[in-house]
């Protein structure tokens, strides 16, 4: 006699269903954006979609089917990497546009090279993700993050909260090691491990009420203080490189004066994460004790 499938409950295959089919549609509502045009918005909001999915999918991995989650998470992690550099570089113009600012008129025309590079290096990045956006593998992914929507195999009755709540305490223990050792690198994996809990969360927004929306305004707090610190880390490196072959002693002297805001960013960051943290910690602490 053939043995009967374990019945699942609705309730946490409808809350991945919820959230896939919401950052299915914003896919659907920014990717035009992407392929045509030149707003910086549209791209970030489908490699954040991107991103969530991807990172959810790990959180609940232990409920569904192992082969689907490792295909799917790869292909949104190629979309991911297709994605990234033209955001990066969105993110890095913007910002070190910005600081040139309030520089003195010749040190900011100085500066001319570097952003030359930048713009050349954001327009073969753009184009890159357009291309993507344009591919077959795009629209077999398309398919099966509708097919997600529609339905997850899942295969384990167990409770999306209990895997949301293993997220923040993977962050706990990257908490400490910051708290130990603050390297950059450290920063970064609590950074990366801080959007995982977040998403986690976000995946549970509807039950957990008002402490759920505490905790998350708290969670993006302290993803906004990695992140700054990150981005900090990030232009200084890239302001480094286009340096490279760069001759004039005055745009070596503006690229410093641009490292100079890059570390000083990155300092008072550094300072504002432990407040960040001890806010997230409290909240989170409420939700899943």
């Amino acid at each position: 006699m053939a043995q009967l499938a374990p019945v699942v409950p609705a309730y946490p295959l409808e809350q991945l269903r919820g959230y896939v089919q919401e950052q299915y549609a914003r896919m659907l509502a920014h990717e035009p954006g992407v392929r045509v045009g030149k707003d910086p918005e549209d791209l970030h909001q489908l490699r954040v979609a991107t991103r969530r999915l991807r990172s959810v999918l790990k959180t609940a991995a232990p409920l569904l089917e192992g082969s689907w989650v490792d295909e799917i998470r790869g292909e949104l992690s190629w979309l991911g990497e297709e994605l990234g550099p033209a955001r990066d570089d969105d993110v890095l113009i913007a910002h070190l546009q910005e600081e040139a600012e309030e520089l003195e008129p010749g040190d900011r025309a100085a500066l001319g090279p570097l952003f030359d590079k930048l713009e050349a290096d954001r327009t073969k990045a753009r184009a890159r993700a357009r291309s993507a956006t344009r591919s077959k593998r795009y629209l077999a992914l398309l398919g099966a993050i509708e097919a997600a929507a529609a339905g997850p195999p899942v295969v384990d009755d167990g409770s999306f909260r209990q895997e949301a709540g293993k997220e923040f305490k993977k962050l706990r223990k990257a908490m400490r090691n910051v708290t130990e050792d603050p390297t950059d690198g450290a920063i970064h994996r609590a950074r990366i491990q801080g959007k995982r809990a977040r998403y986690a969360t976000e995946l549970l927004e509807g039950e957990l009420g008002k402490p759920g929306a505490r905790l998350l305004a708290a969670a993006k707090d302290f993803q906004d203080a990695a992140g700054r610190h990150q981005d900090a880390v990030v232009a200084e490196a890239r302001i480094r490189a286009l340096l490279r072959g760069v001759r004039s002693t005055r745009t070596a002297l503006g690229a410093g004066v641009l490292v100079g805001l890059q570390r000083e960013r990155r300092s008072k960051a550094l300072e504002e994460l432990p407040r960040a943290w001890r806010r997230y910690e409290r909240a989170a602490l409420k939700v899943w004790a």
